[in-house]
């Protein structure tokens, strides 16, 4: 690739175009997690939909490797690709609310705290996942799960409409009644089918939410878990309650004698009056009281902030997925066995139900496979250290090969690292991949897109490979 090539390529965009001797280029090729590495060759900082389409353009001119950047949260570090051209959408970030038709307008590089900050003004709220600094892209075109999924669904069951740069640099608007099939696609396919420059979502009434940790000693865990398996399946929509094992931080809120101690809790979220919450959780505080309960009204933002200064930008992750249809005693047993050998401060394993309003889409309405599921499972070993990034890897493959025999199959894609293989890929979108590999060929053939968990387009799967395959 020529320098002139590139100065000309700088000069057609609004945004800025960094390269390895620039000043900002160590800081801005750096991921989420600290434990991967990557050195593009160009980054371009996108500040409209119009650099996204010339970036694209000239990536197929050069014949340079493509990933998408959006808030940047991804733990496989999928937003940063060796030697190629990272599209950086963090400049296109504005959120814009119609509090009539109650919609949110957000661009593609924005974090879920500028979509919370922006709805809460206007008593609403998109459904998202529990850390404030997500990314709105990654999390959304991978389904969303978090806070509000039993009482409105997942994210892409609120997604309305996408704009989006096709692999031939064109731009479209994909939603029901345009271009259906891409919009189809996008709805939980990842970042196989373009660059969304902007997602248009629903929006439902929230403000105040009860909401907080409660936790316990680990020795109860078993007994926790037993109770939690079968409140969650008959629990309130508004009532979302996603367990974990956790090794609780040493600071407020937390009490001095909980600090370092490993244990089990439950974060709430009822998005109505302290009463009905109160209702719905004595029966746990009678049959075992916490060790601390922080269940409390607040706004809806704060409880989406609540993790953002435990989990920050650039501690080492490793981390595995699986869904769950049932939690059976055998699987409890393992599931303390190995929370006791929590290897670090940030290390963590959550249950996040999938149930509630998400049930009541079709297994075959979005691309998110496992409608049937009850929790999407993660495992992550985390920890600031790099000389620890062994250890949390090996505690978490260890955890996950033993509890996966219990899984339904497959795993939510967004809690997948980037070396997991095309058959984990197959297994994550069940009988919906046949379809997905469809729309890939049909909307990037050349499976231009591939920086990604990677949907090969239907006619490579077999034989030779699409060319630009690597």
């Amino acid at each position: 690739m020529q320098q002139k090539a590139i100065t000309q390529f700088r000069a057609r965009l609004r945004g800025d175009l960094i390269e390895p001797a620039d000043p900002p280029y160590e800081e801005a090729r750096k991921v989420y997690n600290a434990m991967i590495s990557r050195r593009p060759r160009l980054i371009a900082r996108c500040a409209d939909p119009a650099d996204v389409m010339t970036a694209v353009q000239f990536a197929r001119q050069q014949q340079l490797r493509v990933s998408i950047r959006c808030g940047g949260h991804n733990a496989g570090g999928l937003g940063v690709c060796d030697d190629g051209l990272v599209l950086d959408l963090s400049p296109i970030r504005y959120v814009h609310v119609d509090a009539v038709a109650r919609t949110v307008r957000v661009g593609g590089g924005c974090t879920w705290g500028d979509v919370d900050h922006a709805t809460h003004a206007f008593g609403l709220a998109v459904p998202s996942g529990i850390i404030s600094t997500t990314g709105v892209g990654g999390l959304t075109l991978g389904g969303g799960v978090g806070h509000l999924t039993r009482n409105f669904g997942l994210t892409i069951d609120n997604l309305l409409a996408a704009d989006v740069v096709l692999a031939d640099g064109s731009f479209v608007v994909a939603s029901a009644e345009e271009n259906s099939d891409l919009f189809w696609a996008l709805r939980g396919g990842g970042g196989n089918f373009g660059v969304v420059t902007s997602f248009l979502f629903q929006a439902h009434p929230v403000h105040t939410v009860c909401a907080g940790p409660m936790l316990w000693d680990l020795g109860e865990a078993a007994d926790i878990l037993k109770w939690y398996r079968e409140f969650i399946v008959r629990a309130p929509d508004e009532i979302n309650g996603f367990f974990a094992f956790l090794v609780v931080p040493p600071g407020p809120p937390f009490p001095r004698e909980l600090h370092f101690k490993k244990a089990c809790g439950l974060v709430w979220c009822c998005n109505g009056p302290l009463a009905q919450a109160n209702e719905v959780l004595e029966p746990l505080r009678g049959f075992r009281r916490p060790a601390f309960d922080l269940v409390a009204p607040m706004p809806f933002p704060v409880l989406q902030g609540m993790f953002d200064g435990l989990y920050t930008t650039g501690l080492q992750w490793y981390w595995k997925g699986d869904f769950l249809k049932e939690l059976g005693d055998d699987a409890i047993a393992l599931h303390i066995d190995h929370a006791s050998q929590l290897p670090t401060l940030h290390s963590t394993m959550h249950l996040y139900p999938v149930n509630g309003a998400a049930h009541r889409t079709a297994q075959d309405e979005t691309p998110w496979a496992f409608r049937d599921a009850v929790w999407s499972e993660v495992i992550a070993g985390v920890d600031p250290d790099p000389a620890n990034s062994g250890r949390i890897t090996a505690w978490a493959k260890r955890y996950w090969e033993a509890l996966h025999p219990y899984g339904a199959g497959g795993a939510y894609v967004n809690f997948m690292m980037d070396n997991e293989g095309e058959n984990r890929i197959h297994a994550s979108y069940g009988g919906n991949y046949e379809r997905l590999a469809r729309i890939k060929a049909q909307y990037d053939p050349e499976n231009f897109f591939r920086v990604n968990q990677n949907i090969r387009p239907a006619a490579s799967r077999s034989g030779s490979q699409t060319a630009g395959m690597e």
